[in-house]
């Protein structure tokens, strides 16, 4: 899985709300921390200089400190909103492409540019030799919650092999989907366990990844689900198969429940690796027919 070079941000800061509910977008946001920095070492500065005695420049980085919240508080409130340029919208899809008049690259195209950004995981399976494999996959997805059913596709190597991952899920059962942080480490470790190995090679080890005692989850992910293969289903007139897994647990190293979700490797496009959208967010809550924010439903 290849792509252009991307830039990602390790360590994002939390979103930032406005004054109308939605968060800040990426440009915005990414301003106002910069701001946040200069004056965090502003007031630094004033602290050094009333430690030395040194008082004659204060005003002027006290004036400094104001500027930049007064300059914060307007980005916050969407005074300066026509300082950032929006992107324009598309125009209306017109057009219809009959999917079976495409060529494989050009369906693959269209369908991973309007079915994305989706998460990136590295599967983890074990043979029946206790062989490990690490596999990337885009197509994972939670289908039920109670039950926790989760379902992911596999096609065939081009000699017609199946993939290892569903080889070994069916032999042993269990697999661990390690998801990833958004980072170039993170896209070199998905390109690298993408190369076509034989059966039987770690293809983690193309990448020095380094895992838990458990031998599957990986040191480096975000957090990883452990599953159980629970069946398969063949796709009508397709080689590829659709597994379905039951998730037993998950793997974190966080003490509090992430509900606005993770910083997350993603795919979005044919090939190309991004960041999780971290951008402007509105919750919704009318599917759960009740005033209860917290309802759930499957």
């Amino acid at each position: 899985m290849g792509g252009q070079p991307c830039t990602f941000h390790d360590d994002p800061r939390s979103l930032r709300r406005t004054k109308g509910g939605e968060t800040l977008t990426d440009e915005r946001q990414t301003v106002v921390a910069f701001l946040e920095r200069c004056n965090a070492y502003a007031k630094a500065s004033i602290e050094r200089k009333e430690a030395r005695g040194d008082t004659n420049d204060i005003p002027k980085w006290e004036a400094y400190i104001e500027f930049n919240e007064h300059a914060i508080g307007e980005i916050n409130d969407g005074t300066l909103d026509r300082w950032f340029p929006t992107s324009q919208p598309l125009p209306p899809p017109t057009q219809r492409l009959s999917t079976d008049a495409m060529e494989h690259v050009e369906r693959s195209t269209w369908l991973n540019a309007t079915l994305t950004p989706r998460p990136v995981v590295i599967a983890v399976t074990l043979d029946e030799h206790g062989v490990r494999n690490a596999s990337p996959i885009t197509s994972l997805m939670s289908v039920s919650t109670a039950p926790p059913y989760l379902t992911a596709s596999f096609s065939i190597h081009r000699d017609g092999r199946h993939r290892d991952t569903l080889v070994n899920a069916r032999a042993t059962a269990k697999v661990v989907f390690n998801v990833l942080p958004a980072t170039e480490r993170a896209v070199r470790m998905v390109d690298e366990c993408a190369t076509p190995l034989p059966a039987g090679h770690d293809e983690s080890s193309l990448a020095d990844i380094e895992y838990l005692e458990d031998g599957m989850v990986m040191r480096e992910a975000v957090a990883a689900i452990e599953a159980t293969y629970i069946d398969e289903h063949a796709l009508p007139d397709a080689v590829a198969k659709l597994a379905v897994f039951r998730a037993e647990a998950i793997w974190t190293g966080l003490e509090s429940l992430p509900e606005h979700g993770l910083n997350v490797l993603c795919q979005h496009g044919r090939d190309l690796m991004t960041p999780a959208p971290n951008g402007w967010n509105r919750r919704v809550t009318k599917h759960y027919g009740t005033p209860d924010k917290d309802a759930h439903i499957d």
